[in-house]
């Protein structure tokens, strides 16, 4: 005969938090990684579609005997250096694709990289066991430093502006954690890691794919949705009283967009 272990509401009420919230947690990264992609002119299914895609590189995919989600670039110190499909090829392709699409100014692009450079390269340290990282929230300042940058360059301009944030941090963190700290990793020995040294190698987790994502979501919050959030001033001292008019002046110094002017913005869509 089968018995079956006596169940209490409490255990029960556990195992569904322990399923609900990760999948919760997972629904909601989905939702904040397509918005940042709507944000840089992509329907909703291309949206789906890059953040699919990306993620399927986080697993190894053979073809014909070759991994194509780590691609092996060259051989150095007995080190094998490769470069990850999902965290920063596909990155590094949608970032061209855009600033052509959009006919961004490449002396715009070249002045936000270089400044996302060199915040990248000061923020980031090369650690043996671990790689190229940067301890938090340090690594967050590029993110918002791009974010500041198109806001200064492209205030009337959403898409344009979306797209300066995306592909400065995508391109500055590239070269500024990855291309400059290279040397400094391949000097050691390779780890009980591995020997292979991937650049984008955390996929989805990865500074060069994250910064470029928290990068749009804070230029499309500041620009077109800062206008319909109310605060409570009531219960304020004078002090923070004024710090908050100071602060709604100061955003007000950088005019938001209309549903309509986002909607003109986004016609001819990309693909």
């Amino acid at each position: 005969m089968l018995y079956f272990a006596e169940i209490t509401i409490f255990e029960i009420i556990i195992w569904a938090i322990l399923i609900i919230i990760p999948i919760l947690l997972i629904y909601l990264v989905y939702l904040l990684l397509t918005r940042a992609f709507k944000y840089l002119g992509f329907s909703g299914i291309e949206s789906t579609l890059i953040v699919f895609i990306s993620f399927i590189f986080t697993f190894p995919i053979i073809i014909l005997g070759y991994d194509i989600s780590n691609i092996a670039l060259f051989r150095y110190n007995n080190w094998i250096v490769g470069i990850n499909t999902g965290g920063a090829l596909i990155p590094i392709i949608l970032s061209f694709y855009l600033i052509i699409k959009r006919k961004i100014s490449y002396k715009q692009i070249l002045i936000a990289t270089l400044i996302i450079t060199v915040i990248t390269y000061f923020i980031t340290r090369v650690e043996p066991n671990q790689g190229i990282v940067a301890s938090f929230p340090y690594w967050l300042i590029p993110a918002v430093f791009a974010c500041l940058i198109s806001i200064i360059l492209f205030r009337k301009d959403f898409t344009k502006g979306a797209v300066l944030s995306y592909s400065s941090s995508t391109f500055g963190v590239l070269i500024g954690a990855d291309f400059l700290h290279l040397s400094e990793l391949l000097n050691n020995s390779p780890t009980k890691l591995g020997i292979m040294a991937t650049i984008g190698g955390a996929v989805l987790f990865d500074l060069i794919f994250l910064t470029g994502i928290i990068a749009v979501l804070l230029y499309g919050v500041i620009m077109f949705k800062y206008k319909n959030v109310s605060f409570p001033t009531g219960a304020m001292g004078p002090l923070s009283l004024f710090l908050f008019n100071f602060l709604l002046g100061f955003l007000n110094t950088f005019p938001g967009m209309t549903e309509k002017q986002f909607k003109q913005s986004r016609e001819g869509g990309l693909l």
